[in-house]
């Protein structure tokens, strides 16, 4: 599937809490109107908000190293997890490289990984497409 025909699952249940949102497993997935590739992530709860890219659409220089224990973790391997990264919005938005979340495109399972080394910035700056 092209990065642009791109279909993930409006529910999303991560495999452990998201640094920072524990205890909150559950969310939903919703697609940003008129921007491709940009999805808010929202808490069932509603307490807490996240936008997210696909980096196959805004990052293709973006090759972590996925680790096959966390792709197992969420059911899949690599040809069926969908890379998404966090946006920091702001004046100059950026990205977190080193924690990815990976998402089973089929099923929603998903989950924040901290990547080993420092290849990958905490906060990446956002250049416009």
């Amino acid at each position: 599937m092209s990065p642009a025909t791109l279909q993930l699952p409006a529910d999303l249940l991560f495999t452990a809490p998201p640094p920072g949102l524990e205890p909150r497993v559950d969310f939903s997935l919703a697609a940003i109107e008129n921007a491709t590739g940009l999805f808010s992530i929202t808490a069932a709860d509603g307490a807490a908000r996240l936008y997210v890219l696909d980096a196959a659409i805004h990052l293709p220089d973006y090759t972590p190293r996925l680790a096959a224990a966390d792709l197992a973790g969420i059911g899949t391997d690599r040809t069926g997890a969908t890379v998404l990264v966090v946006v920091n919005p702001g004046t100059r938005s950026t990205v977190n490289l080193a924690a990815p979340i990976l998402v089973n495109s089929e099923t929603g399972a998903c989950a924040q990984v901290i990547l080993e080394g420092s290849e990958w910035p905490l906060r990446a700056p956002l250049n416009p497409a």
